[in-house]
């Protein structure tokens, strides 16, 4: 009998639901400090995962905060709007 191979899961950091990784848009914490929207899930540097639900995005944009937390970094608040409105235009 053939092992069923499990699918990553990860939490969102806004709403803190668990899903698979690929139903999740991972945002990357860069070596440099700046933040970096990562397609691919394979970037290096810390990463913090969003819903690819409009009102998770749309939350983080309102209230900032909780990507900085799951970062585990203090984040330059036009960078993350930046990268927010990225994803919203390619994802959504």
């Amino acid at each position: 009998m053939a092992a069923v191979k499990k699918k990553p899961q990860r939490t969102c950091v806004v709403c803190k639901t668990c899903r698979d990784k690929s139903d999740l848009i991972r945002i990357v914490l860069k070596e440099d400090g700046s933040v970096a929207f990562d397609p691919s899930g394979k970037m290096a540097g810390r990463g913090a995962y969003l819903c690819k639900d409009q009102a998770c995005i749309e939350a983080e944009l309102k209230k900032s905060g909780r990507l900085s937390k799951g970062l585990r970094h203090q984040l330059d608040k036009d960078n993350i709007e930046n990268v927010l409105k990225e994803i919203l235009k390619e994802c959504l």
